[in-house]
This record gives structure tokens, sequence and C-alpha cells, in this order.
């Protein structure tokens, strides 16, 4: 039967098709199966888990953004919350957890197949026809376990860069609960400084009205007015040192530097019930910084698993279509059929030195980790230990302010002014009485302020619900 060109080639069209169609076909399977068998379901099942919480906690951050805002008086809860939904350290590192996390799919996929087209320059004529076009697919599938190692490492990676992003957190916590402590403080310094500025007054007065009836020397009204002058100074002093720490807990806040900021309601009441031994028990296991050093650790493993893999060749399967044209000789038997060509290689990993000295690699950056990971613990529990006996002390102050030393200040004061009223003792004993209360009225809200910034501290090393006795 006499073919016209056109004939020819939708024939070879047809074949082109129906073998291309067998291609695709056999890659889809050997992929699926390798996806099927190789896979790791708990890397899978992590990484659904972790995109989960990345879409649970942007989405938190959003509506938070949207409804929250610092009240006119605002409490250390809200300074909190405020700072978590707009620190944008914070925001960068939760980022870069949430590009680790995208890591993982990229570290278990299958490289991308090759297809390769070749046409003959010239037609390499053989029995069955002239062949003038080949098409070749081939798939590279890395040695059996090294996908899932590779996997469960950028597993790892991503889980420590959470423990780090938690890490973060909690230092910016940190952050603010110091930087509102200050400030805090530093409303009180100055409320109590006016307060015992209007006693010096109502002293100054009753002195001048004495000096007056010849009752008590110019000097003594000299005394009480460069006594006034200095605590006037103190205010002016108070003010200016208001804003760095005011710009300190902007800053952490993600606001300008000079934006006013409620006035702290109260100091938290934080009161330490835990065994120092309890306490670095909870430091070794709830640490953020000493459980992202464990992830790493985790994450080495795997890389001294996966340098071992590497004696081992990774394996392309494939499959090769030439196109073959019709004999130039009627009848010859399976006349223009194309051939088709399963192909199978390996690399030959013979390069064994620099295999070996990849496991070595390995196995050092392990030891690096472990041993950084006890450092970091020692250095961690002489700071907890230092800030244990920060807290210890200053509870011991506000103690011994409260309960002894401040009430006998304000007798002590009350005692002078009565007798200075009448005339039992000078006007230098009153202004000692006065400068006593207001020094130990100042200590005592120094010692307040201390003590919440070392229990934040304690947290900061230990962790939350640390006031639970054990």
């Amino acid at each position: 039967m006499y073919l016209t060109p056109y004939d020819h080639g939708v024939i070879t069209m047809y074949k082109f098709v129906k073998k291309f169609c067998v291609l695709y076909v056999f890659i889809f399977l050997a992929v699926f199966l390798n996806s099927f068998i190789l896979y790791g379901e708990n890397t899978s099942k992590s990484y659904r888990e972790l995109q989960q919480l990345s879409t649970d906690y942007e989405d938190s951050i959003g509506n938070g953004r949207k409804t929250f805002e610092l009240s006119g008086e605002a409490s250390l809860s809200e300074y909190l919350v405020y700072a978590a939904l707009h620190n944008p350290e914070l925001e960068a590192a939760f980022n870069r957890w949430k590009a680790t996390v995208e890591n993982i799919p990229q570290m278990t996929s299958l490289p991308d197949p090759r297809l390769t087209y070749s046409y003959y320059l010239e037609h390499v004529e053989t029995r069955v026809g002239p062949q003038r076009h080949a098409f070749s697919i081939t798939q590279m599938f890395p040695w059996f376990g090294k996908r899932d190692l590779m996997g469960n490492s950028a597993l790892q990676e991503a889980n420590s860069q959470w423990e780090m992003f938690q890490a973060l957190k909690r230092k910016l916590f940190f952050s603010v609960k110091r930087a509102y402590s200050e400030f805090y403080y530093l409303q009180r310094s100055y409320q109590i400084t006016e307060e015992n500025m209007e006693l010096l007054r109502g002293m100054e007065s009753i002195v001048r009205s004495k000096y007056t009836s010849g009752k008590a020397p110019y000097s003594a009204v000299i005394k009480f007015q460069v006594e006034i002058g200095k605590l006037e100074e103190r205010i002016l002093s108070l003010d200016e040192i208001k804003e760095p720490v005011i710009a300190e807990l902007n800053a952490a806040l993600n606001r300008q530097p000079d934006a006013l900021l409620p006035s702290p309601a109260s100091l938290p009441d934080d009161t330490l019930n835990v065994a120092y031994m309890d306490l670095v028990g909870q430091l070794k296991e709830y640490n953020p910084e000493l459980k992202a050093i464990d992830f790493q650790s985790y994450k080495v493993k795997n890389s001294i698993n996966l340098a071992k893999k590497q004696f081992y060749p990774d394996i392309t399967l494939g499959l090769n279509y030439i196109e073959t044209g019709p004999s130039v000789m009627p009848g010859t038997k399976d006349n223009g059929k194309d051939p088709v060509i399963g192909m199978f290689s390996i690399n030959l990993p013979i390069w064994r030195g620099k295999y070996r000295a990849a496991v070595r690699e390995a196995q050092s950056q392990y030891n690096f980790v472990t041993r950084n990971r006890k450092n970091r613990e020692n250095t961690l529990t002489a700071e907890l230990r230092r800030a244990l006996y920060d807290y210890n002390d200053a509870q011991r102050k506000i103690d011994l302010y409260k309960n002894t030393l401040l009430p006998k200040a304000h007798e002590s004061i009350n005692v002078s002014l009565r007798e200075f009223e009448a005339g039992k003792v000078d006007y230098l004993h009153v202004i000692d009485s006065q400068k006593t209360l207001l020094e130990l009225e100042l200590a005592y809200e120094r010692a307040a302020s201390n003590r919440a910034i070392q229990y934040a501290h304690i947290e900061l090393i230990a962790g939350e619900g640390i006031n639970q006795t054990k």
C-alpha cells in the first residue's frame, strides 16, 4: 500500500505520542513508588503540623494587632502583649523559623527528572529504517534513607529555630519587664520626692515664722531652703533620666522613642517559693536555648549518618525512545519500529577519602555542639545562682524597710516635728529625720523594683511558672 508523506507524518506522530506516554507513565510510577516507600511519614506529618502552627500564630498576631491597644493605665501584662504583637525583632525571628520550615519539603523531594531530546544531524540508517530523533527521560533516586535523613535534619533545624524564637520572646519579655520596673521606680521616686519637698516647704514656713518671732536663727531658714533646692534638682534629674527609660520601653514595643506611655499601674507581686536545685532542674529541661542546642545535636547526628550514606551510590533510572522512519526496503520485518531502551546507572563513590573526611567533619561538629551545650548550661546555671541571690537580697531589704525601718522613720519625723514646734529640738534634727525618711522610702521602692527585675531574670533563665511550690 502506498503511503503519502502526510500519512508517514501522522504515523510518526502517533508512534511518538504512544511511546512518550509509556515513558511518562514509567517515570510517574517510579516517582510514586519512591515517595511512598522512602519518604518519612513522621517528617511529613511534622511538616504539616509546623505549617498549621505557623498559620495559627500569624492569625493570632493579625487579629491582635487589629483589636489590642494599650489602656490609659496599662498593666505589665498589657505591655507584654503589645510587645509580642509589634516587636520587629520577634517578627524577624518568626519569619526565620518559617523559612526553615519550608526547607523540609525541599530536602525530601527528588531531584528534577531530566528530559533529553536528540536530533541526528545525519540519519543513522538501520535495517528497519533511518533513526532521526531520540527522546530520553531519567530520574535520579538517592540511596535508600538519604532523603529521610535530609528531611529529618531540616525538621530538627526548624525545631531549633522555633526554640530560638521562643528564647528571643523570653528576652523581649525580660527587657519589657525590666524597663517597666525602672519606669515604675522613676514614677514612685518622683512622687516620693515631691511629697518630701512639700513636707520641707511646710517646715520651712514654720521656721520662717519662728525666725520672724526671734525663736529661730536665719541660718535655719537658709538650711531648709537649701534642702528644698536639692530636692528640686533631684526632680529635674528624674525628669531627664525618664527619657532613656521610656525610649528603651518604646523600642521593645516598636514605638517612637519619645512616644507617650501609660503610667505603670503597679509592680507584679511575685513571690519565689522554689528551691535552687528545682530551678536548676527546670532550667535544664525547659530553657529554650538549651532545647535549641539539643535539636542542633539531633541534626548533627543525622549529618553523621548521612555522611556515611555517601559511601553508597545513587541510582538513576530512565527510558530512551528513538524515532525510526520507514525502511527504504519494502517488506522489511519490523519496518519503522521505534526502539525503547531502559536505562539504569549509578554513580561510583570511589573517592573514599572524601567521604571519610565528611564523616569526621560531622563527628567533630557533633562534639562541638555537645560541648557547647554543656558550656551554655554551666553559664546559665551561674546566672541563675546570681539572679536568685539578687532576688533574695531585694526581698530581705523589702521586709526590713516595710516592717521595721519605714515605720520607725515615719514615727521619727512625726516626733521631730512636734518637738521642734515645742522648741525641744533644733531644726537640724528635723532635717536629718526628713532625709532619713526620704532615703528609706526610695530604697524601699528600689528594692521592690529590683525584686521584680530579678524575678523576671529567673523566669528568663528557668522558665515561667516558677512561683509554684515544688
